[in-house]
């Protein structure tokens, strides 16, 4: 059961129900995370100006690392919508549930960046230097670490957030691992 409710456009803000029209408008619907976010005045515009600002990765290496960061901090919310997006994003279901392992078998590169995403959300930050080696030598950069912590954060709001508030899910169920 939800500790709190996802308000509908007309129980939130001015501001809140344009962003709930934008995003209807884009996607073809309000993600509950999102809504659940419009219970705050501030919330959801600071949210999705960090969750879309510009990044090294490619949207299918960000699927990677929330994916991978969604399994550890055990957010069946987003692994449901990252699912959903990774498939969209070119990923097939057994390359996800890899992902969601912190690893991937079938790319040294992607495998590097699965293995430091997972590490950096279990160790809170105290990534091995093994590991960060190894993500440099995958051919990954200073600019892509700095920019995996900013996604590491992003995706850790919303884990966060459904954790705490555990708002229905509404994307299909992730598969259980």
């Amino acid at each position: 059961m939800s500790k709190i409710n996802v308000p509908t456009r007309e129980e939130v803000s001015a501001e809140n129900q344009a962003i709930f029209d934008n995003l209807k408008g884009k996607l073809t619907f309000v993600p509950n995370l999102y809504a659940t976010m419009a219970h705050s005045e501030n919330a959801l515009s600071t949210f999705l100006t960090l969750s879309g600002s510009k990044t090294s990765f490619s949207a299918k290496q960000k699927e990677v690392i929330d994916l991978a960061i969604s399994q550890v901090n055990g957010c069946s919310y987003c692994q449901a919508a990252h699912t959903a997006i990774a498939k969209m994003n070119g990923f097939d279901d057994a390359q996800i549930i890899e992902l969601r392992k912190g690893q991937a078998s079938w790319d040294s590169k992607t495998d590097a960046l699965a293995k430091i995403a997972k590490e950096l959300a279990e160790s809170r930050g105290n990534v091995s230097e093994s590991t960060k080696e190894n993500f440099f030598n995958a051919g990954y950069s200073k600019e892509n670490l700095i920019d995996l912590v900013i996604a590491a954060g992003a995706i850790g709001i919303t884990n966060t957030l459904h954790n705490l508030t555990d708002v229905a899910v509404d994307f299909p169920a992730a598969p259980a691992l």
